[in-house]
């Protein structure tokens, strides 16, 4: 049956006309739209009698009849410069956080960062609106109790010592664009076949606030930041207690994701880690 279909097939092909421009036609006919003179009657050919209408010379829209335009006139707003490039940091409050941890959403004995968040679905970080990170704020700070290790893009004062009271740590970390693209959602990333990016370093107006203790900046001095700790204790009136092992999850200021370098590829179909052995793409990478 299959042979007898073939060859019928053959002989209607052979039998039909060869295609050309003289024999194809649109799916559908084109509209042409008529354009005709003298249809409303009389003389002037529905143009009116004489001026810009009649004669198709109307003004450009905005044409104020010589007079400067308004748009023109106005003056520039100074402070909505850069306006359209400026960073966004959607915010997480503390009592949101321990509603998180209450249900079980997030694991408090477990390292906290921009991709744990992400994952709970609660917080929608959106690079496409300049979205780089998340804000701590000191909203719910008589209710938190959770000790947590937890790394954000923003935080206040009162945050820092909410979490350092209960014997937590708090670190704030700045990720450009590719990695919070790549930190939002990680499987996504992982499907388009890229390699983890090298994260980069703060732009020149961001270095202070990351290079500052009082901030918890990741390129602080970590002595500073003892000291720091210290002076806020004292400011609050706390008692600074153990905290978690700082060095235990402390990630490399180029490194995005806990055991996995820049510069890897990860593999979900055949499960496996392709990494480079490039001399130049190591030094790249892991400088």
């Amino acid at each position: 049956m299959l042979e007898k279909g073939i060859e019928a097939a053959r002989a209607l092909i052979k039998h039909l006309p060869r295609v050309s421009l003289g024999n194809i036609r649109p799916f559908r006919p084109t509209p042409t739209r008529k354009h005709r003179l003298g249809k409303h009657g009389g003389r002037k050919c529905g143009r009116g009698n004489k001026g810009q209408g009649q004669r198709n010379t109307l003004p450009p829209i905005g044409f104020e009849g010589g007079n400067t335009p308004f748009h023109i006139l106005i003056p520039k707003e100074p402070y909505y410069k850069g306006l359209h490039m400026m960073k966004e940091y959607p915010t997480l409050s503390l009592s949101s956080l321990q509603r998180l941890i209450d249900v079980n959403r997030l694991n408090a004995n477990e390292f906290i960062d921009l991709t744990t968040i992400s994952n709970t679905k609660v917080l929608n970080i959106d690079p496409s609106k300049n979205h780089y990170g998340i804000n701590l704020t000191d909203e719910g700070v008589d209710c938190f109790k959770a000790r947590v290790n937890i790394e954000v893009q923003w935080i206040s004062e009162m945050a820092i010592a909410a979490i350092e009271k209960n014997g937590g740590v708090v670190t704030s970390r700045f990720y450009d664009m590719k990695c919070v693209e790549a930190m939002v959602d990680p499987i996504t990333f992982f499907k388009r076949g890229l390699s983890i990016p090298r994260c980069k370093l703060p732009p020149q107006d961001l270095v202070e606030y990351y290079t500052n203790p009082a901030n918890r900046g990741y390129l602080a001095d970590p002595k500073l930041i003892e000291k720091a700790r210290f002076d806020l204790s004292q400011k609050y009136g706390y008692k600074l207690i153990d905290a978690v092992d700082i060095n235990s999850n402390k990630k490399d200021p180029r490194q995005i994701w806990h055991g996995l370098q820049p510069g890897w590829v990860i593999n979900l179909q055949e499960k496996c880690i392709l990494k480079p052995k490039n001399a130049d793409h190591l030094n790249y990478y892991f400088s």
